[in-house]
């Protein structure tokens, strides 16, 4: 794509119960939270991804790379790179994977700040994460 040109790209918070996700321009760089996505032991609804991707359309999807503080990988990593080839394999669109550390840890912060509750399955840290991982792809671009 040529400079300044705006793609559309969809994050993903890949965990095992909930899948974050979000959603932004790059000629923005900011996101917003789309959806919480239920997982089962990090098995997603990949038809509700489906339909996520065939509305939103974007031109890449991000996936968060849990590593740890010293870059090694663990098995959320494995776990999360999986995904990420599913996604690109079953929907055949660009994936790339993006360093997630401390994005949760900053989501649950900013959710409590605005005064959310300690009770995080559905207040929003999963898809604020998505929109973090989404923000910080924007940076690095």
């Amino acid at each position: 794509m040529p400079e300044g040109s705006s793609r559309r790209v969809m994050a993903f918070d890949f965990g095992t119960r909930r899948i974050g996700v979000a959603t932004g321009q790059q000629l923005l760089g900011t996101g917003q939270p789309l959806t919480l996505l239920p997982a089962r032991d990090g098995i997603p609804d990949w038809d509700a991804i489906g339909q996520l991707l065939d509305e939103w359309k974007p031109d890449l999807v991000v996936v968060g790379l849990p590593l740890n503080m010293d870059d090694s990988e663990n098995d959320m990593c494995a776990r999360a790179r999986k995904f990420g080839k599913r996604l690109h394999g079953r929907f055949h669109v660009p994936v790339e994977m993006v360093d997630e550390r401390l994005t949760s840890f900053e989501a649950k912060g900013e959710v409590m700040a605005g005064g959310g509750s300690r009770d995080f399955g559905r207040h929003g840290v999963d898809d604020r994460a998505a929109v973090l991982i989404l923000e910080t792809w924007f940076r690095q671009q």
